[in-house]
């Protein structure tokens, strides 16, 4: 397994996946202390079912419930730890090994994305990445039609 560890710190993206595609509707507001009411992460409004994919790539240290909600946590290769919240369902067990894109569960109504540097919670938002799309000429008429290039992910900046 530390094989596999290693070889995933090597391919470490410059950015994070967005974790679902769905608006946020509630962004993160630091706490004042550690008991301090806040937003410790981003809350997005995701269609129920919706799949949560792996931001990056790390190893699952937790995967139950909190007080009746579903979460999982992944210890990412770069050192950063991610929480996946308000789950319906996780695909992926405790020490498994996930790769960054990897589909680890399915959302609720609501989805919590935060994330941690050590003990402390840090604003995910600009770690995530977001799809940019080629523009391109759509043919008229009777000219054939291509396939669109793949969208690229830029960055906010180097997480």
């Amino acid at each position: 397994m530390i094989g596999a560890v290693v070889a995933l710190v090597m391919a470490m993206p410059a950015c994070y996946l967005p974790p679902v595609t769905a608006p946020v509707v509630d962004p993160f507001r630091a706490p004042l202390c550690s008991f301090c009411p806040g937003n410790r992460g981003l809350e997005y409004e995701p269609a129920p079912g919706s799949p949560v994919i792996a931001a990056a790539p790390g190893v699952v240290r937790f995967n139950g419930l909190v007080a009746g909600v579903r979460y999982l946590v992944v210890d990412q290769t770069d050192g950063r730890t991610a929480t996946y919240g308000r789950l319906a369902a996780t695909r992926v067990s405790l020490g498994a090994v996930v790769r960054q894109g990897y589909t680890v569960a399915t959302t609720t109504d609501r989805f919590f994305f935060g994330l941690r540097e050590g003990q402390r919670y840090v604003d995910p938002a600009p770690f995530l990445g977001h799809f940019r799309f080629r523009p391109r000429l759509v043919p008229i008429g009777s000219w054939p039609r291509r396939r669109a290039p793949p969208p690229v992910l830029a960055c906010s900046r180097g997480g």
